[in-house]
């Protein structure tokens, strides 16, 4: 579908031009966030096709090889229509929920805004900054053209890769009565701007497949938190596609957030402060890093 087989975007000084581009890999590291850190990190410069389309099939990678200063997000909220994000999809966390599987997956949307970049300073609002802040380490499928009523054998044909990506939630909005009601506030809880970063590159779905049997991790502040494998999801990729755009229209750039393993802070009673810095890394894919502020 894409021209591309991984996606960044950056800049090449640090106040400068914003690009698109293809990570050139080394042999020993397929993890840009790696070669990033290392100042090693330099990239194809990719000419989107009409109207910026970075999905289109005229997308062209060229031969520009420029050097990443400033590694960014792969997305902005200007091309993601809807950031859909599916709860308890990992059989593990639904038992440290203390919750039963859901016979369907079960949806909450966080809006564009949500979006926010690799290595950024992520803020927590004032209304949440006492309201038990959490991470939520997740893999994250991009939808590469738009359909509607999509069937199961056909659902990996509307995916353009994927990417890592955190779901930043306030626990007490979302689980305490006191804040929520007796029935839990998934979308305003999690739904704050800047609470889904995404990162560091989206890797075309020919590399990775339906996203099965990634390994992944959640480190925050150099402990490692979550462990786990996509291995143990509930719904696979393809079904979640299927069930989301019965009746309705999944647009091209949307993306999906596919749930979170085991480990996750409630669980633990360690939650979110300023200065606290997450990685989010998943096989194949590379790792997320950010770090909490208090806006």
């Amino acid at each position: 579908m894409v021209s591309w087989t991984r996606l960044i975007r950056f800049k090449t000084e640090e106040n400068g031009t914003i690009y698109f581009g293809e990570p050139i890999i080394l042999a020993d590291s397929d993890d840009v966030s790696e070669l990033y850190e290392a100042g090693a990190l330099k990239a194809k410069l990719i000419e989107p096709g009409p109207s910026g389309d970075i999905f289109a099939d005229s997308c062209i990678v060229t031969d520009t090889v420029l050097p990443v200063i400033k590694l960014l997000g792969p997305l902005t909220p200007s091309l993601v229509p809807t950031v859909r994000c599916i709860g308890l999809n990992y059989l593990k966390h639904i038992i440290e929920a203390g919750r039963k599987p859901p016979p369907f997956p079960s949806l909450f949307i966080k809006p564009s805004h949500a979006i926010d970049d690799y290595g950024a300073e992520t803020p927590i609002p004032k209304c949440a900054q006492d309201q038990q802040s959490d991470y939520e380490g997740e893999l994250v499928v991009v939808l590469g053209k738009t359909g509607k009523d999509i069937p199961i054998e056909k659902a990996l044909d509307y995916v353009a890769g994927y990417t890592c990506g955190n779901d930043l939630s306030a626990r007490k909005w979302q689980r305490d009565p006191a804040f929520a009601g007796v029935v839990p506030q998934w979308s305003f809880s999690k739904g704050f701007d800047k609470s889904a970063p995404l990162g560091p590159c989206i890797v075309a779905k020919e590399l990775i497949g339906d996203g099965s049997g990634l390994e992944l991790k959640t480190i925050v502040n150099g402990e490692l938190r979550q462990h786990s494998n996509t291995s143990d999801f509930l719904f696979k990729v393809p079904r979640m596609i299927e069930f989301l755009s019965q009746g309705t229209t999944l647009e091209k750039g949307s993306v999906i957030m596919t749930g979170t393993p085991g480990g996750v802070g409630f669980a633990q009673g360690k939650y979110l402060l300023p200065g606290d810095k997450i990685e989010i890394y998943f096989q194949k894919i590379g790792t997320l890093k950010h770090s909490i502020v208090y806006e």
